[in-house]
């Protein structure tokens, strides 16, 4: 048996075949193989007329950081490895091969490109996210080392934070709390708002804006049913010539409603790549339909034939490279009537922008459901992407379900609606934009099959020997947890037989060439258990958890599981300790959960142990009683009576030391003040303003009295009603053209609705910032977006005759500078061929209209007019 540590023989059992992507160029390519060849390892070169078979030609690696290559469920379903090609580099550098768990390009495996390094984490919580993180892909390291990728903790204050920021370690060090999220979503978040030094998650506060980020899954995937062939993305001029349609024969079913002209020049296309065209779904390799349903479709669907709609087959043109359709929603066949649970819901969209705005109205009506662009109390859901927006807010009040969108996805995915109440669904962390993670889930092939395909071909031999590959390629998978889905080949060694060797024999081997345990072949009925590191597992833990595992091959997975399960306790102490620290603005766990765990332990000892005698019990509580400090009687505040929001209160200027003071004895008389963004009941000003503060506060009606209340109540400790203090300021008044009082009235009734679902965009260059008015246009209900040289079109085109209410008017708010002059044309367009009137006009327009509380529009704001 050679050893693996041995440089010059590290590949020497391994044949790979190596897949290029748009990351794995061909310089690449041919580095790495040369790599591979210099240590013994076998490549195997495609060609045009002689293609790689993966079981002909033994294939027991393959190099890929994508899986969208047609080989990809054969070789999941004869447990053949695939892996980034960053194994290879992780192999080199430990002298043996690496895992292959880590390494696979699987994105459901979340977590698959990190390593991860606890700091000052305790113990319980460490082993939980370990244990997770492992599940979804992870690695763990004890120590720091270049490799590492994530230092989980608390503080900067840890040796290994300090050692990573003096050694200049390139790693993120990020609070506990982005792998929670993550682990809740099962998806895997940006870490921005979650790192040191400075993290946003505990600075900012939920209520603040945060940008709406790009949806970099949705390209060429936002409509089943889309109008025109894009254009290539990275190419100019001519189209090139088609690679992807070499050797394939093309079905176009009759259900799809492409005009003659648009026909003829798919198949143009086709034909100039190497591909032709069929009308007999045997005959075929590909199959483009629009419904789920029909002969044709269901032969293919069965025969295991690629089956796609036509945004599939305009997206594989314009990128000339083949996806799975099932990756993707939007590029499979939508069911004709609609997924069941979903008839006669009414749904509506917030916080998603953009084409995730435009992909989740085409998926919603592809469930069967009504899309609305406004809500009303007749909605029955609210899909959002932040628990932050005046739907939300309205969907409280209206009792309208309120989820993210992995509901709409994983209900789609799974052809049947599901249950709102999972977590995974209701969870939006406080600083991220939900839209980030949209598009990553997955059709499940073996719903499809049940609903719409069910049985198999009859006859054709090759159809069955394609069946057969995808129910191994689905036995060979986890069936259900965070990896469902997710296949994981196994290592390669010599006079082992992927196909032929029993689970016994692959043990054996991996054992003697590896020094450790075989991954377990997974079953349909195999229960999902969550990895962690191969360490000590404390003396009883290891089998109070029954597990369908066989104990002759138990992996790490297996023991994490029993682990979490003996910790269950802990960890909803973790889940304790992070809700109060949150509330009191602290961090959580550390020593305050290490105390309460060890009491616990202690609590736990002086049950199980009945040679204690009642004497040493009696003992000890002397002891204990001796020792511990009598408590102090906290004074009892008063409930809280009312809460209040100051802006402009020139007492606390510069005097953070005053202010806090003054807070606790406002706190003393049962007044809270509290953030810019919460309910309050009274807003505290010392004259008529427009700042944000003020006018997001005036739209919701609250009572606006004058600083020389607050004032009052600190000198004499006592509260005056604040009725008798109402804010009076007649020459600001008169200023603004309006009544106080009067606005207060008109924003009652308005409830937070003056500007429903008007369309304001605002330029990035406007005075003061444009997050100021943003904040009071959503405050009001208007739908705010940022305009610039680089948006796309955000306004449908709709012709007139189209448009049953008539035009309405859109307003860019902007100044008079050279560069923004340069968007107005393009503005204006964009509003006319959406039958909307555009609206150009200075900032004050939307000060004016919200301080009156009261829409109205004069040609004095617009922008020509006004700065001149």
């Amino acid at each position: 048996m050679p050893e693996q540590s041995d440089s010059a023989a590290l590949f020497s059992n391994c044949v790979f075949l190596f897949v290029k992507s748009k990351d794995l160029d061909n310089d690449s390519l041919e580095s790495f193989k040369a790599i591979v060849e210099e240590r013994g390892g076998v490549v195997k070169e495609p060609t045009r007329t002689e293609p790689v078979d993966l079981a002909e030609d033994k294939i027991t690696h393959i190099i890929a950081n994508t899986i969208e290559f047609e080989d990809y469920t054969k070789a999941t379903s004869m447990m053949i490895a695939v892996v980034k090609s960053s194994w290879i580099q992780a192999s080199l550098m430990k002298g043996r091969q690496a895992q292959i768990r880590p390494f696979t390009p699987d994105p459901r495996m979340i977590f698959s490109d990190v390593v991860l390094s606890c700091a000052d984490i305790p113990s319980t919580d460490k082993d939980t996210i370990i244990g997770a993180t492992m599940a979804m892909g992870g690695m763990d390291s004890e120590l720091v080392t270049k490799l590492t990728t994530h230092i989980c903790a608390l503080s900067l204050d840890h040796p290994k934070c300090e050692l990573a920021r003096k050694r200049h370690i390139k790693c993120k060090i990020v609070l506990p709390h982005w792998f929670d999220d993550c682990f809740k979503l099962g998806k895997r978040i940006d870490e921005g708002p979650y790192l040191f030094p400075d993290p946003a998650y505990l600075r900012a506060s939920p209520t603040d804006a945060i940008a709406v980020p790009s949806s970099q899954h949705l390209e060429g995937a936002t409509s089943a049913s889309p109008d025109y062939i894009p254009a290539p993305s990275d190419v100019a001029g001519a189209r090139p010539t088609l690679t992807v349609f070499e050797g394939k024969r093309v079905m176009l079913s009759t259900d799809l409603s492409i005009r003659d002209r648009l026909k003829e020049i798919i198949q143009g296309l086709i034909n100039n790549g190497g591909g032709e065209m069929t009308d007999h779904v045997e005959d075929c390799n590909w199959f483009i339909c629009q419904y789920r349903d029909g002969p044709q479709y269901i032969r293919a669907a069965q025969a295991g034939k690629t089956v796609g709609n036509l945004s599939w087959l305009y997206y594989t043109i314009t990128h000339n490279k083949w996806t799975d359709p099932l990756h993707r929603l939007l590029h499979y066949p939508v069911p004709r009537d609609g997924i069941p649970g979903f008839k006669g819901k009414k749904i509506t969209v917030s916080n998603y922008g953009g084409e995730a705005r435009i992909y989740l109205e085409n998926l919603i009506t592809a469930t069967g459901a009504e899309y609305t662009k406004t809500m009303k109390a007749e909605n029955t859901h609210l899909i959002t992407a932040r628990n932050n927006s005046e739907k939300w807010d309205a969907a409280v009040d209206w009792g309208i379900e309120r989820l993210n969108h992995l509901w709409l996805e994983e209900s789609y995915a799974k052809c049947e609606a599901q249950t709102v109440g999972l977590e995974k669904y209701i969870h939006f962390p406080p600083r991220t934009n939900l839209s980030e993670i949209i598009g990553q889930t997955f059709l499940d092939e073996k719903k499809l099959r049940a609903l719409y395909y069910p049985g198999g071909p009859e006859n054709s031999t090759p159809s069955k020997l394609k069946r057969k590959m995808q129910d191994m390629a689905n036995e060979n998978s986890y069936s259900d947890g965070p990896a469902e889905g997710v296949a994981i080949g196994r290592q390669a060694h010599k006079e082992f037989d992927v196909m032929m060797d029993t689970d016994a024999d692959y043990a054996q081997k991996t054992t003697e060439v590896f020094g450790v345990p075989a991954p377990q072949r997974r079953r349909a009925t195999t229960q999902f258990a969550t990895p962690a590191k191969g360490r000590h597992v404390r003396e009883g833990k290891e089998n109070e958890t029954p597990s369908t595992v066989s104990s002759s091959s138990r992996s790490a997975k297996d023991k994490a599981l029993n682990r979490l399960s003996a910790l269950a306790p802990d960890i909803n102490l973790y889940e304790k300790e992070k809700k109060r620290g949150l509330k009191d603005n602290g961090l959580w766990g550390g020593k305050r959960a290490a105390d309460h765990i060890e009491r616990e332990h202690l609590n736990r000892r002086s049950v199980s142990s009945p040679a204690a005698g009642g004497e040493e019990k009696e003992k000890e509580k002397e002891v204990k009683a001796e020792k511990r400090p009598a408590k102090r009687a906290r004074p009892s505040l008063p409930d809280v009576d009312k809460r209040v929001v100051l802006t402009g209160f020139h007492r606390w200027v510069n005097d953070k030391h005053r202010e806090d003071a003054d807070r606790k004895k406002l706190r003393e008389l049962g007044i809270a003040v509290v953030m810019d963004g919460q309910p309050c009941d009274y807003l505290v000003a010392p004259s008529l303003v427009r700042t944000v503060k003020f006018l997001r506060n005036l739209s919701k009606g609250v009572t606006i009295v004058s600083s020389n209340w607050i004032e009052e109540c600190l000198d004499t400790k006592q509260m005056p009603k604040p009725e008798d203090y109402v804010l009076k300021d007649e020459e600001n008044e008169k200023k603004f053209g309006i009544t106080l009082a009067q606005s207060v009235r008109q924003a009652r009734k308005n409830k937070g609705k003056l500007l429903w679902n008007t369309p304001i965009y605002c330029t990035a260059s406007i005075k003061n910032g444009p997050d100021g008015y943003r904040a009071i246009a959503e405050a009001n209900g208007a739908t705010f977006m940022m305009y610039s040289a680089r948006s796309g079109t955000t306004i449908k085109p709709t012709p007139p005759e189209e448009d049953e209410g008539g035009p309405d008017p859109v307003y860019l708010l902007s100044n008079s500078s050279p560069e923004e002059k340069k968007l107005w044309p393009k503005f204006t367009a964009m509003a006319i061929k959406g039958n909307m009137v555009p609206r150009i006009v200075a900032a004050d327009w939307l000060l004016d209209v919200v301080i009156k509380q009261e829409v109205f529009f004069d040609e004095k704001y617009l922008v020509n007019n006004f700065f001149n």
